[in-house]
């Protein structure tokens, strides 16, 4: 048994953590040592009261690897858009339309909702080749057809969710269970930001809710809390509490920003807990941001010509006006943009998620500001640094779902294969990668998963998704997760 000797001599040691212990070596610390190496010009300006962002956690770092792009757009389609209506057109499932289910297909099976023997599901759209690829597109999205030799569309995705959260968790934190890192969080982590003075990765909503998957898709997990994601609005301010309140100046908030950043820097050196300096840089960026941030969300800036292309309109929170802001914020050296549009859960089960009426809904109001982007970014040089990646979190099946009997058209979840496309630096301008089988129900060739998703995304910023890491819990967490899976879709790539 323990005495209160022992519990006292255990309590000390555990008190004097590694970066306690480095801590108190003097000159010969660590962090000494590593200043002693720069020189006293570059040591002056870092240590400068203007320069103290070049040594905070969101300062610029080199790639390790080449770098093909400089920022992502993700536009995240929250509910899952039917990929067999929109870019995988199946002739055979047309022909079958509202007859039975072949039991091949169904045998041994399980769905979120489909019971019994169900209906096979022809789009009731019709569809075109566009491109020198001769991709198909659906008549739902004609201006993004339209820019079909612009981009390459991945017809081969493969996950093993088919529940909303869990798989929307899986896409964006490489885990089904929340309490894990974004990639935006990794991305910042890994590079830091080209702008100090507005968010590494900001997080857009449209579609009238919240992502299934909720906060903790741009969340920083485990990771310092300096590189979660900052959500902000395209109505009213853009992020709340950032103004100074009723009373007070700029100068005085000036003045009590330092008397706070004394105490949490003197908190800071006691006990290096990285979440104080987290506070300390939030509270710096706040302050920082008041100047930055209307400028970089006020669309109304922009010429009409511009709004126009997109069907923005300012003051409302629409995807367009988000797709608008993010071509703004790259622009301005943000690293990492995330658009969550929800409204794509094509169930049929009532007129506000059927095929006939909601699906063409939702397409018409991403269609026009996605063609737009993706032309903004081009004529404007900046297409060739930034890769725009649109997709949702899974596929839906080729047969009805028709739950409790409803007449609505609709598609069950299914998570075996689905379509996403991808636009910008280092990928094919008009490419086609993988395929499915005759009913859309299987992957035939060029499976990517959602771990080679992940690892492709990272290798175009110059990160080798394998070597990033995090210690925690005493394990090294990656992105892609612990086992090594992820590989680099090079048939994407130019």
């Amino acid at each position: 048994m323990a005495t209160a000797a022992d519990e006292l001599r255990l309590a000390r040691a555990q008190a004097l953590t590694r970066r306690e212990f480095f801590s108190r070596g003097g000159v010969f610390s660590l962090g000494a040592l590593a200043l002693n190496q720069l020189s006293p010009a570059a040591l002056g300006a870092a240590l400068h009261s203007g320069s103290r962002a070049a040594l905070g956690p969101m300062a610029p770092k080199a790639p390790r690897l080449p770098a093909r792009v400089k920022s992502v757009i993700y536009l995240h389609m929250s509910g899952a858009p039917p990929s067999l209506d929109l870019f995988d057109w199946k002739p055979k499932l047309k022909a079958m339309h509202l007859q039975d289910c072949p039991e091949s297909l169904i045998a041994g099976k399980k769905f979120a909702f489909i019971r019994g023997r169900p209906k096979m599901l022809g789009s009731p759209y019709r569809f075109a080749r566009h491109g020198q690829a001769g991709g198909w597109f659906s008549e739902t999205i004609p201006h993004l057809a339209s820019m079909a030799d612009d981009i390459t569309v991945v017809r081969s995705m493969w996950t093993d969710q088919f529940n909303h959260a869990p798989a929307e968790l899986m896409v964006h934190t490489g885990n089904m269970r929340a309490g894990n890192a974004s990639m935006g969080s990794w991305v910042t982590y890994g590079l830091g930001s080209l702008n100090q003075d507005l968010p590494g990765f900001v997080v857009l909503l449209s579609g009238g809710t919240d992502p299934t998957g909720g906060k903790s898709l741009w969340g920083s997990g485990f990771l310092p809390g300096v590189y979660q994601g900052t959500q902000c609005r395209t109505t009213g301010e853009p992020i709340l509490f950032a103004e100074n309140p009723p009373g007070m100046s700029r100068d005085t908030r000036r003045r009590t920003l330092d008397a706070i950043r004394s105490l949490n820097e003197a908190e800071a050196r006691t006990f290096r807990d990285p979440e104080t300096r987290t506070r300390i840089e939030q509270y710096e960026l706040a302050y920082r941001m008041q100047v930055s941030v209307p400028d970089a969300f006020d669309i109304g800036r922009e010429p009409e010509s511009i709004r126009t292309l997109y069907g923005a309109k300012p003051g409302e929170g629409s995807f367009a006006n988000n797709c608008l802001l993010a071509r703004r914020l790259v622009e301005k050296g943000v690293r990492y943009v995330q658009l969550y549009d929800w409204g794509w859960d094509i169930h049929g089960t009532s007129p506000g998620d059927d095929l006939m009426e909601q699906f063409p809904k939702k397409c018409r109001e991403v269609d026009r500001a996605c063609a737009a982007l993706i032309t903004d970014l081009k004529q404007r040089g900046l297409l060739d640094e930034t890769l725009v990646i649109w997709g949702g979190e899974f596929g839906r099946t080729p047969m009805n779902e028709a739950r409790g009997g409803s007449t609505f058209l609709g598609r069950d979840h299914h998570p075996a294969c689905f379509s996403m496309w991808f636009a910008g630096g280092g990928v094919q301008r008009g490419g086609l990668v993988g395929s499915t089988d005759d009913f859309g129900y299987a992957i035939a060739e060029g499976k990517v998963t959602i771990r080679d998703l992940q690892t492709t995304v990272l290798n175009q910023l110059g990160i080798d998704a394998h070597a990033l890491s995090f210690r925690d819990q005493g394990l090294d967490q990656h992105l892609i997760g612990p086992t090594g899976e992820g590989r680099v879709v090079t048939e994407m790539l130019a």
